[in-house]
């Protein structure tokens, strides 16, 4: 009789007895899934964004992915800062403290709101300036700075948001977060019609529709993580008033672990999206169509690294629950199990990237040459799926074991040594598929690194002194 999903997580936790291999695969395979598909929703509405616009013309579609990468950068740092109270929460779970776990929560929603309040008003402040930083043409820098004005005040909704679905997740509750991502796809494609189509507001109401996608979401996340799950629920701490805020201000170590966990990976998204902003800036001279090409493209290869990232996701809750159960020999078996089948279904996507790729780019561009090109790059960036998944799963195995700072300094000597140097090098000659060759060569230099990294074993070698550390 197969055991369940909630079954094969206790025994991680109580180690009542040894899981078979067949077990462990299942039980990441389970976790896997519907974090799969939450991240593909996410996708999906970066590419509803781009196909409405694209529809509309060459000009809009290169407004909004100018300032793409700056969007990443931004929604990278809130996500970064909500991962060191999320994987605190995994520790918690795994070591039986869901008292604790509930605490951790607390103090993330103040403290997460306060960071992406910050960011907020920041990205505001630069908005104006931003599109002639980047070196775009004038007649999209209004439309741009509008866009990215709306987004940056997302940023809080977007961080409270990250914070309960990753709560959810690293205690085990991936369908309810999976379920409620793939409801903020649609409600995207229903608001993105009424307001770039109905209201005709273009770019704008791109923006806008994105954001009231995002609050219905977080509003419902909030509810699921708060009142309605069986493990995080608050009500389960009866001693906690209603109005009791002094259980949400953070304490003092729990901040410092958060900080300890979420810097480096802060600090590698901040750095690793500042090269992608610089890149952006090699690629902006090129014109409108590179830019909407290369927009387009990445849009279209994220939906095939998104499994990558699900199963990163279900690493990262496995390892972690793993170090709060003080086992080690499950942190290394659930990391290679999770990485042999993220490097397989990511194989197997950029086969259908390169096969498919100029019927993918139809879907978001009606532009016979914006296609032509997109088409072009994705198939030279098909052939890194593979290695590119060994880096994205051994990053979520890191991140669940507490130890982010050695993978995010590679990260960052990847991006910057070999992709940014490789794309000054040959974008003067090559255009856009000179980058594109930059970020294929970078990303398989960077997939070997960190199989190199997780073959050493040093990142499970954690003492019993560093695992109490993590559930005290």
């Amino acid at each position: 009789m197969k055991l369940s999903k909630d079954e094969l997580l206790a025994l991680v936790r109580k180690g009542a007895r040894d899981m078979s291999w067949q077990e462990k695969l299942r039980l990441t395979v389970l976790l896997s899934l519907p974090a799969i598909v939450a991240q593909i929703s996410s996708v999906a509405m970066q590419i509803i964004d781009a196909s409405m616009l694209g529809h509309l013309g060459t000009k809009e579609s290169a407004t909004v992915g100018l300032v793409s990468t700056t969007i990443w950068l931004f929604g990278g740092l809130c996500s970064a800062f909500a991962a060191g109270f999320s994987v605190q929460v995994a520790h918690r779970v795994g070591a039986e403290d869901r008292r604790g776990a509930r605490n951790i929560i607390r103090q993330g929603i103040v403290a997460v709101l306060a960071f992406c309040l910050f960011l907020m008003a920041v990205g505001i402040a630069i908005a104006p300036m931003l599109p002639r930083w980047l070196g775009a043409d004038a007649d999209i820098w209004e439309g741009a700075s509008e866009y990215f004005t709306i987004v940056a005040a997302a940023m809080p909704i977007l961080g409270i948001n990250t914070l309960a679905a990753g709560s959810l997740r690293c205690s085990g509750n991936i369908k309810v977060p999976s379920m409620l991502n793939v409801m903020m796809c649609v409600l995207d494609v229903v608001f993105n019609y009424v307001f770039i189509f109905v209201c005709d507001m273009g770019t704008a109401g791109a923006a806008y529709g994105t954001l009231v996608a995002y609050i219905i979401t977080m509003v419902c996340m909030i509810y699921s993580l708060a009142v309605k799950d069986k493990v995080l629920r608050f009500a389960l701490d009866k001693e906690v008033g209603t109005w009791d805020f002094s259980h949400y201000l953070p304490r003092k170590e729990t901040l410092a672990r958060a900080v300890k966990i979420g810097s480096p990976i802060s600090l590698e998204r901040g750095v690793m999206c500042g090269a992608q902003i610089a890149i952006t800036g090699i690629i902006a001279p090129l014109g409108s169509v590179a830019i909407a090409a290369n927009t387009f493209g990445i849009n279209i290869e994220s939906v095939c690294y998104m499994p990558g990232y699900g199963i990163s996701e279900a690493a990262t809750t496995l390892v972690g629950q793993s170090l709060g159960a003080q086992r080690k020999d499950l942190m290394r078996s659930f990391a290679w199990i999770s990485m042999g089948l993220g490097m397989t279904i990511m194989a197997v996507m950029g086969v259908a990237m390169w096969v498919f790729a100029p019927e993918m780019m139809g879907i978001v561009t009606s532009d016979a040459d914006v296609v032509k090109l997109g088409a072009e790059v994705l198939r030279i960036e098909a052939w890194a799926e593979p290695m590119f998944a060994a880096s994205i799963v051994a990053y979520g195995v890191f991140v669940g074991s507490g130890k982010t700072l050695v993978p995010s300094i590679m990260n960052l000597a990847s991006i910057w040594v070999v992709r940014l140097t490789l794309a000054l090098i040959l974008a003067p000659t090559m255009g856009l598929h000179g980058v594109w060759i930059a970020m294929c060569v970078e990303l398989c230099w960077r997939g070997a690194a960190f199989l190199f990294r997780m073959s050493r074993r040093g990142w499970s070698n954690i003492s019993m002194a560093e695992a109490k550390e993590c559930t005290i």
